[in-house]
């Protein structure tokens, strides 16, 4: 590995940071587990604050908790609508 290529990993990394093309776009109508977990996982690592969350996606910042709630709770997988009832049983 050259010297000049330690630089460009470390910029890359402080790029995604900043880079929001991975998440799901802010017109998003139908919320899959992946996408859900995917707005969760930004928040939860810095990349958005909760209240750009709920702006970039209109959400209530109490259906993001929820959200945040069920994948510690259960995971991904506990996101899914057709899992929910087992879930909250």
């Amino acid at each position: 590995m050259s010297a000049t290529a330690q630089p460009e990993v470390a910029e890359g990394r402080t790029a995604a940071r900043t880079d929001l093309s991975d998440l799901p776009p802010p017109d998003t109508r139908r919320w899959v587990a992946r996408r859900k977990a995917q707005v969760v996982q930004a928040v939860r690592a810095g990349r958005l604050s909760l209240d750009q969350a709920c702006e970039r996606y209109q959400l209530s910042p109490e259906e993001f908790i929820a959200w945040e709630r069920t994948i510690t709770r259960h995971g991904v997988g506990g996101l899914r609508v057709t899992r929910l009832k087992s879930y909250r049983a």
